[in-house]
C-alpha cells in the first residue's frame, strides 16, 4: 500500500463535508449524549461513583496502543500487589498515568481558568509520559524531528503514513486551536475534525493517541455538551480499531472527511448508550447497596464505607481500615461483616505481615461488561 502523507492546506475541511450524509447522524448522537449527560446531574459524585470506568477507559486507550495490562491488574498493584513481571508494570504505569494526566487537565482548565488549548495538552501530556516507555522522548513538547507510522522498525519508505513536517508544527497546531474555539455548525462534527486533525498532525514523538481521545470528553465538557470530563470513547475504538484507523488514513488519501465524521458520530452514540447503560447499572448497584450495608452494619459509618469500595473496587484490607475516615474498629467490624455477606471477596490470603486484598465483585464485573472476579 502507498505511503500516505499528510493532507497540507486541507484543514479544516471546508466544501468537503458532505452535510445530506451526516445530518442524519447528528440528532442520534446528540439525543444519546444528552441522555447520558442528563444521567450525570443525577449521580451525587460522579467521579466516585464512575471511578472504575475511568478507569476501563485509561485501560482501554492504553490498549489500543498496545499494552496488555488488564483493569484488575491496575487495581490490584494500587492496592499493593506486585505485578507479574517488569512489562506488565510499565503496562500499568502508562494505564495510571492517563488518569493522572486526564485530572491534570481538568484542573488547570477549572482551576487554573486556562481555555481547552495547546498549554494544557502539552501539560497533559508531559504527565502522560512521565516514568513509562517514551518517557525520553520530550514530553510536554512537540517533536522537533520527522516521525511516521507504521511496522515496527520500518523506514520512511515503508510507512503507512507520514505526519506533517517537525518545522510546519507550530503553524498548524496553531490553525488546530483556532478552530476549536471557532464557531461551528456543529460541536460534534468540529470535535470530529478536531480529534482527525490532532491524529493526522502526531504532534508528540509519542502518545499522541491516548492524548487525542482524551480530547474528547475535555472538549465535550468545555464546550458543555456534557457537566462532567467523564464521558469513555476506547471501547467503541477498539473494538473497530481497523476501521478507526481506515477512516483516519481516508482523511488524508482521499479527502474523505465525511466518512470519518460518519463514523466518529455512529462512535459518539454507542458509546453515549452504553455509558448510559452503564452508569445506570452502577447507580442502581449504589442504591441497592446502600440499604443493604446499612441493614447489615447498623452503623452510621455504611455510606462512608461503601463510598471507599466504591471508589476502590480493589483494596487491601489495611487501606480500607486506615484511610476511610472510619474509626478502625469499627472499619474492622464493617469490613468483616462485608465478607461474611460475600459483599467484598478475598483476593490474596494474608501472609504474613502482609494484608489481604480484597475486592468488590459485584462493581467490577459490571464495570468490565463480564464475569472478571
Amino acid at each position: 500500500m502507498p505511503t500516505v502523507f499528510y493532507h497540507a492546506g486541507r484543514f479544516p475541511p471546508e466544501e468537503e463535508l458532505g452535510w445530506p450524509t451526516l445530518i442524519p447522524l447528528l440528532s442520534p448522537a446528540a439525543a444519546a449524549l444528552a441522555r447520558y449527560d442528563a444521567l450525570l446531574e443525577l449521580v451525587p459524585n460522579p467521579r466516585l461513583l464512575l471511578a472504575p470506568l475511568m478507569t476501563r477507559e485509561a485501560v482501554l486507550s492504553s490498549r489500543i496502543e498496545g499494552t496488555q495490562a488488564t483493569m484488575g491488574d491496575v487495581l490490584q498493584f494500587e492496592a499493593g500487589q506486585a505485578p507479574a513481571s517488569p512489562r506488565r508494570r510499565d503496562d500499568i504505569t502508562e494505564v495510571l498515568n492517563y488518569c493522572t494526566a486526564m485530572g491534570h487537565a481538568e484542573r488547570l482548565v477549572t482551576e487554573g481558568k486556562l481555555p481547552l488549548c495547546q498549554r494544557v495538552l502539552k501539560a497533559a501530556h508531559n504527565v502522560l509520559m512521565q516514568g513509562v516507555r517514551g518517557a525520553n522522548k520530550s514530553p510536554g513538547e512537540y517533536r522537533c524531528i520527522p516521525n511516521w507510522i507504521g511496522p515496527p522498525d520500518c523506514d520512511r519508505e515503508e510507512a503507512r503514513f507520514v505526519p506533517i513536517a517537525a518545522d510546519q508544527l507550530p503553524q498548524a497546531m496553531a490553525a488546530w486551536e483556532r478552530y476549536m474555539h471557532s464557531e461551528a455548525p456543529d460541536r460534534l462534527v468540529q470535535l470530529a475534525i478536531l480529534h482527525a486533525e490532532f491524529e493526522a498532525l502526531h504532534p508528540f514523538l509519542d502518545g499522541n493517541g491516548r492524548l487525542g481521545r482524551m480530547l474528547v470528553p475535555l472538549f465535550l465538557w468545555q464546550v458543555g455538551l456534557i457537566r462532567a470530563p467523564v464521558f469513555y470513547m476506547s471501547a467503541y475504538l477498539e473494538n473497530h480499531r481497523d476501521t478507526y484507523y481506515d477512516r483516519l488514513l481516508a482523511v488524508s488519501r482521499d479527502d474523505d472527511w465525511t466518512g470519518w465524521c460518519g463514523f466518529f458520530l455512529e462512535a459518539i452514540r454507542q458509546q453515549a448508550e452504553d455509558n448510559l447503560n452503564k452508569a445506570q447499572g452502577i447507580l442502581k448497584l449504589y442504591d441497592a447497596m446502600k440499604d443493604q450495608v446499612i441493614q447489615l452494619t447498623h452503623s452510621q459509618h455504611a455510606i462512608p464505607a461503601l463510598d471507599w469500595i466504591f471508589k476502590c473496587p480493589i483494596f487491601k484490607s489495611t487501606d480500607f481500615v486506615s484511610q476511610a475516615n472510619i474509626p478502625q474498629a469499627t472499619a474492622r467490624r464493617i469490613l468483616k461483616c462485608l465478607r461474611d455477606n460475600s459483599i467484598c471477596t478475598t483476593m490474596v490470603e494474608p501472609q504474613g505481615r502482609q494484608a489481604a486484598i480484597l475486592a468488590f465483585p459485584a462493581l467490577l464485573n459490571l464495570t468490565e461488561g463480564n464475569q472478571v472476579v
